[in-house]
């Protein structure tokens, strides 16, 4: 889905952008998917196993993850080792862990399994909005899949340090969220992030804010430097929003795609006036070429150096 695409798809579902589990659900027939599941928090994260079971519904589905946590690692690939697959016990489920990042679990497993429909990946733990995007090991996953032409969709949600998340709480949500996105096939990578006490659905634009960076030095306790980097938004999120949007306790669903090009500035640097041409003159090149070679200067700095040499 290019920018133009999503932009109308959003505008034209203005009017019904909010989605509550009790609504009626979608009735669509769902033709058995093939579905695979990854994450960056590693095989064993329960937010796998919540993702997984919430997506079985909806067809065949195996895991395909990394052996460790593999977080902010963003869409880092493994080019120097060899990676090696290996079969686990994961409740019911068809599972493999990796020795690689997320991207190279995704393309591992599609590899191993031939035709995939959807990619998810998740439930991470801890919310993926904004600027994250970027290093998200998350969404990294869900962005293989579209890079080798099937889906992905990420899934985040809310963690502290006194508690994980209530899974079974979110279950209806994350479900939900399969039987809107599902349907949509021109939706190619999606990024969906969950309140730890969703209220509803909405459908947002990627909240995209400046920070304040901030390197913290310290010592480690054999007394040599390390650093810490943190970050301080430097205003708050705009309404509308995936950050907006969770903050206000809805489930965030933000279409996202894989060009970066900057369509405006594009246009713009090609109406400059002074815009170099697309193609070097044929005729401009020879006479380039044969002033070069007739030169009096070149020739003549031949000829001394050759008596130099001499």
């Amino acid at each position: 889905m290019d920018q133009k695409d999503a932009h109308d798809f959003l505008v034209n579902r203005s009017i019904c952008n909010t989605y509550s589990v009790k609504t009626a659900p979608i009735r669509v027939l769902f033709v058995k998917m093939r579905i695979l599941v990854s994450n960056d928090d590693g095989v064993y994260s329960p937010g796998i196993a919540a993702l997984a079971k919430a997506a079985k519904q909806f067809g065949e589905v195996r895991i395909v993850a990394p052996d460790v946590e593999q977080s902010s690692m963003g869409h880092a690939i493994t080019a120097t080792r060899p990676l090696r697959l290996k079969r686990i016990h994961l409740d019911s489920f068809d599972a493999y862990r990796v020795n690689g990042t997320p991207a190279d679990c995704v393309a591992l497993g599609m590899h191993r399994w031939g035709h995939v429909d959807v990619v998810l990946s998740g439930i991470n733990l801890g919310l993926n909005l904004g600027n994250s995007c970027w290093h998200s090991g998350t969404l990294a996953a869900a962005k293989q899949a579209a890079l080798l032409g099937s889906r992905g969709i990420a899934f985040s949600t809310n963690v502290s340090d006194s508690r994980e998340p209530d899974f079974a709480a979110l279950e209806p949500y994350v479900v939900r969220v399969f039987e809107l996105l599902l349907p949509i096939k021109t939706l190619s990578l999606v990024n969906v992030n969950l309140p730890e006490k969703p209220k509803g659905i909405r459908w947002t634009r990627q909240s995209v804010r400046h920070y304040d960076g901030k390197v913290v030095p310290d010592k480690d306790p054999a007394g040599r430097p390390i650093f810490w980097f943190t970050v301080t938004p430097l205003e708050g999120a705009a309404e509308g929003t995936d950050r907006w949007a969770v903050e206000h306790g809805w489930v965030s669903i933000t279409p996202l795609r894989l060009d970066l090009t900057d369509e405006a500035d594009l246009a713009r640097a090609l109406a400059l006036s002074d815009t170099p041409p697309t193609k070097i003159s044929s005729k401009l090149t020879q006479r380039r070429s044969s002033s070069k070679s007739s030169s009096p200067t070149t020739s003549s700095s031949k000829s001394t150096s050759s008596r130099r040499k001499k």
